[in-house]
């Protein structure tokens, strides 16, 4: 074990022992700020996965979906309280979920947990829930013995592993393609495993998310929770794999030096996403991109708690030959999208985001003249309007002026080192995006 991990292992379970506090929130103040999501998009394997291993192994039957077996999704909260509680997603199954045995404790390494961190959750007070087709359910408060001081510096940017045992089969299973991050199955039929400690029992990786679409702390004062809303260029394509280098993450490490422990943001993102299309989408109808934003709207942002800003950047997949949606459609689906935000999360700040240049893109669907007409006709719409509070420009950010596509050591993909599609920026470009923002324009008055 290196150092770090034994340090933290040692400072954890001191934790454990550690008498409650005279400070500790009543149970009246306690509040709920969302710390992570990973918005779902649809049926498994409908969607755009990056770095994803051979998933057969873990899978055989994406119509089966998981059969008696155990998840464990690996995340990082970007908060922490003395409490969580999950939220289950079964929006595009097509048969009940039931899952039982589901654990919550820190990772490790792998799949493996820090000893003595492991929690069982429990629903309306039961081990097990059952999940209807297209419904969702949040469990019981959880407490995390090793999170008893929130605050403390070694447990900022450690992760979470939430263990899930499917009961039976899932059916076709709701995911989120893009986590960009390594999480872990046992092999099918191998039971509740959700209190193992150890790695043996979950051979297979994934780097997706099932199932668990967003996580709540419990925190002591009002925590504003900033949401990242948008495409695969928020969702992270590109970024390196576990390098938790998104701009959303670039942002919200800028935002915790400011503020510590006392703001969040999360990704709500999706890989392909459109901000009007398709008309249409279900279980039965699946699309990549997953559902439009305006259809996701209330379960990924709307349905998140605390939620103070929500920072929009959309539309280059609505220009794509696989939207060919004109400008006009985009511009009215984006006054849509905001005066629901206003009218249903009270105070909310709304932020619009140019959309960086996808000009001379290697994918056959992107890049092509008219659509970057397109693109820059929505910046304009985006900087001129007045629709939002404000504006960040992730378009001057990254723009190459001699090309008009991204700066060229923005191209090269940070995820497996390959030369880059001209569409998505790289770990350089995330960071040049996630750098430029003004963190009064996200939080004023702060």
């Amino acid at each position: 074990m290196r150092w770090r991990d034994a340090a933290m292992a040692a400072f954890c379970l001191g934790l454990l022992a550690a008498p409650a506090r005279a400070q500790d929130t009543p149970e009246g103040a306690r509040h709920w700020a969302t710390a992570w999501a990973g918005s779902v998009q649809g049926p498994y394997p409908v969607g755009n996965p990056s770095a994803q291993p051979d998933q057969s192994f873990a899978f055989p039957d994406p119509a089966e979906g998981a059969r008696d077996q155990t998840l464990r999704l690996v995340l990082r909260p970007d908060v922490w309280g003395r409490e969580a509680r999950l939220r289950i997603s079964n929006a595009f199954g097509t048969r009940p979920l039931t899952l039982d045995g589901v654990h919550a404790g820190l990772q490790l390494g792998g799949a493996a947990l820090v000893p003595g961190t492991n929690r069982p959750v429990r629903f309306a007070g039961q081990d097990r829930v059952t999940v209807p087709p297209g419904g969702e359910a949040w469990s019981d408060p959880v407490a995390l013995p090793f999170a008893a001081d929130p605050d403390a510096p070694l447990l900022a940017g450690r992760k979470l592993a939430v263990s899930l045992h499917v009961v039976g089969l899932s059916g076709p299973m709701t995911w989120h393609a893009k986590a960009l991050q390594t999480s872990y199955s046992t092999a099918p039929g191998a039971g509740a495993r959700g209190a193992d400690e150890g790695e043996a029992a979950f051979p297979y990786s994934t780097a997706s998310w099932f199932f668990l679409d967003a996580v709540d702390m419990a925190v002591s004062a009002p925590t504003p929770v900033v949401v990242a809303f948008g495409d695969s260029i928020t969702d992270g394509t590109a970024s390196t794999m576990n390098g938790d280098d998104r701009w959303p993450d670039v942002l919200a490490r800028r935002l915790h030096a400011r503020f510590g422990n006392r703001v969040a943001v999360v990704n709500a993102g999706i890989g392909g996403n459109q901000v009007i299309g398709p008309a249409q989408y279900g279980p039965q109808k699946p699309f990549p991109g997953g559902p439009s934003a305006l259809s996701r709207l209330d379960r990924d942002v709307i349905g998140l708690s605390g939620v103070a800003s929500v920072i929009w950047l959309e539309g280059i997949n609505d220009f794509s030959r696989n939207g060919e949606a004109s400008l006009q459609a985009v511009e009215a689906g984006m006054r849509e999208g905001v005066a629901r935000l206003r009218a249903r999360i009270p105070g909310v700040r709304v932020i619009g985001a140019t959309l960086t240049s996808a000009k001379g893109s290697s994918s056959a669907a992107h890049g092509h003249p008219e659509q970057d007409e397109k693109r820059r006709g929505l910046n304009a719409f985006l900087r001129d309007s007045g629709l939002f509070d404000a504006v960040v420009d992730f378009d001057a950010a990254t723009l190459d002026p001699a090309t008009g596509g991204l700066r060229p050591e923005m191209v090269p993909e940070s995820t497996t080192g390959g030369k880059g599609d001209r569409l998505h920026p790289n770990r350089a470009g995330y960071v040049a995006m996630g750098s430029g923002i003004d963190l009064g324009v996200v939080l004023p008055g702060r």
